[in-house]
């Protein structure tokens, strides 16, 4: 039973017969989809190995309708980061936010991860995004979805608005704030969300979304763009809150929102005076689309982005970005980089160009890091860049995220498997498999797509799979 307040709400923003039909919806089944992860292989391509029967999701260009009666979470395509599971409605905020490689990037709160792996992908590595949540918990599922996805230029934080301020003042091209809301959105997927709605209400919200406006607000660069979305239907949460952002800085504007089938612009009048502007902004309810729901919102300073520190990657002059192939006796790599004869052969059987400078070595974890990452001491941060593995006395293990990130054609000891072969599964489960392989550390694919690393010894391959993520 949906509380009547609830009810009044939408029947005083949207009429008596909208609100029938959106209530008549919830007994409906929901929708499920699965967003691909354009980092490792496009939708085209995708669309040609996936075994599932896929339905393009109309507001984002790589999401796609599943049918009920198949489990993508347990195919090796999942646990090879190739899509992301996603309520439908959710893909349209990072959809929405403009996203270019070398961009400056903060989803400020980022559990699970959702909209993050969208944002990495679209910087192509390039830039830096900055994932936080303030939930140490909740950002353990954002640390694996981050890794698990090969976004290696991240930077993964636990603070508030106002501690992340103190370093990131001015500092973001472009910023996503999927804000905590009263989640009527989930109402149909939980039931239990009416309960905590009828506990909390919205004004809880309300305070709290300003109190995180204010903060990312102060965070975003001249030029830049900043997008407000929630997974909720009233206008406190929604349009108030876009007007409030509006107020934080007189050179935000709005900008249109494409408005597709089954999309509801925003309400002028929902705001006191009315704001005509409002109309930029959108809402999507589960009874007009395939999905349960949302309030999306893009707004762009005025300011010149010019004025500001460039973002664009170093230039490759071909002195500072070799082939470790190249460099793997360098003097300097060895008194004051990673210290480790066993790690710089390692780092050999990588084709890849990398930065030398940007490597670090924190209590024999090695890090390559971020161009142009700032200084973060004072911060709680959980990844700082991408884990490339750890020093063991006398070996180095690679970890299982720069499995992730690499490509197969960038390594050069690859243990390629069919997905349909059961020594697959068997890897993901931790158990040792036999395979073909020079000995030494390969990198265990399925189907061209890298999984995680083993040790071959004489065509026997000692399982590296993380613990934590194994198939159950």
């Amino acid at each position: 039973m949906l509380p009547q307040k609830f009810i009044d709400n939408m029947t005083y923003l949207y009429g008596p017969d909208e609100t029938e039909r959106f209530i008549a919806c919830l007994d409906k089944p929901m929708y499920h989809c699965l967003r691909v992860n354009t980092l490792k292989i496009s939708p085209e391509e995708f669309l040609e190995l996936t075994p599932f029967h896929l339905e393009p999701v109309p507001w984002c260009p790589n999401a796609f309708y599943y049918d009920d009666d198949v489990n993508p979470a347990k195919h090796p395509y999942y646990y090879a980061g190739l899509y992301y599971l996603q309520e439908p409605s959710a893909t349209l905020p990072a959809a929405t936010l403009p996203i270019d490689p070398g961009d400056r990037v903060l989803d400020l709160c980022a559990a699970p991860g959702g909209k993050s792996t969208e944002l990495g992908a679209r910087q192509r590595g390039e830039g830096i995004l900055v994932s936080n949540d303030i939930s140490a918990s909740r950002a353990k599922a954002l640390l694996k979805n981050i890794e698990l996805f090969g976004i290696g230029n991240s930077l993964i934080t636990t603070e508030n608005g106002n501690k992340l301020l103190g370093t990131f003042e001015g500092y973001f091209d472009k910023i996503l704030i999927d804000a905590p809301c009263s989640g009527e959105g989930m109402f149909r997927k939980s039931r239990s969300m009416i309960t905590a709605w009828e506990n909390n209400g919205v004004d809880y919200f309300a305070d709290l979304q300003k109190t995180i406006i204010r903060d990312a607000v102060r965070m975003l660069r001249p030029g830049g763009s900043i997008l407000y979305s929630t997974c909720t239907y009233n206008h406190y949460e929604d349009e108030m809150a876009v007007e409030f952002i509006l107020s934080q800085d007189e050179s935000l504007s709005l900008c249109r929102i494409e408005e597709r089938d089954g999309f509801v612009p925003g309400i002028p009048s929902a705001v006191q005076p009315a704001d005509p502007e409002l109309v930029k902004t959108m809402h999507l309810f589960p009874h007009r689309v395939k999905g349960e729901g949302h309030f999306v919102s893009l707004m762009k300073s005025g300011g010149n982005a010019g004025e500001c520190m460039s973002v664009s990657s170093s230039a490759d002059d071909g002195k500072n970005l070799l082939s470790y192939k190249n460099c793997i006796t360098s003097d300097y790599m060895i008194r004051n980089r990673l210290k480790d004869e066993a790690t710089l052969d390692f780092l050999g059987h990588i084709s890849r160009r990398f930065d030398l400078s940007r490597f670090e070595v924190d209590r024999d974890k090695v890090y390559y890091i971020p161009d142009g990452m700032p200084d973060t001491s004072g911060l709680r941060v959980m990844r700082r860049g991408l884990l490339f593995g750890e020093i063991k006395k006398n070996r180095f293990e690679p970890s299982q995220a720069l499995a992730m990130n690499l490509k197969c054609s960038e390594y050069d000891n690859v243990t390629d498997l069919a997905a349909d072969d059961i020594r697959v599964i068997k890897y993901l489960k931790g158990e040792t498999i036999e395979a073909d392989s020079t000995d030494g550390f390969t990198l265990v694919s399925v189907d061209g797509y890298p999984l995680g690393f083993a040790k071959a010894k004489d065509g026997t391959l000692k399982n590296k799979y993380l613990p934590g993520w194994r198939m159950m």
